[in-house]
């Protein structure tokens, strides 16, 4: 029995995560609670086998589980550009499965734009 593809879902252009970036930073509910460490790195995980990403980007939690190493404003040192106006990640294709599972309007991208102060109408 063939299967009927799912439509493909076109996030609207004011949600353009090139423009956007809000997504790496901590959450602020997060920071609150006092996490530093944010995304955590599954061990099957294609960029811990990369060195120099690994040694560049990633961080070690006190129990030992690589996270994606923060700047001091809990800024993911792999996002750069200015939030809100144009960004890049610098390991996009090697991103951890956590970076990977927030899409463009769902919850998790809307709740992280209200925290850093972007808008999805603008």
């Amino acid at each position: 029995m063939a299967r009927t593809p799912r439509p493909v879902q076109l996030a609207p252009a004011n949600l353009d995560c090139q423009r956007c970036g809000a997504c790496c930073y901590n959450a602020v509910q997060n920071q609150a609670e006092g996490f530093a460490d944010w995304v955590e790195i599954q061990p099957d995980e294609r960029i811990l086998r990369r060195e120099r990403l690994k040694k560049r980007f990633v961080i070690l939690a006190n129990d030992g589980t690589p996270h994606l190493k923060l700047d001091p404003q809990g800024r993911c040192t792999a996002l750069t550009g200015q939030l809100g106006v144009h960004v890049h990640c610098e390991i996009y294709e090697l991103r951890p499965r956590a970076c990977r599972r927030v899409e463009p309007g769902d919850e998790s991208c809307l709740m992280y734009r209200r925290d850093r102060g972007i808008d999805p109408d603008s």
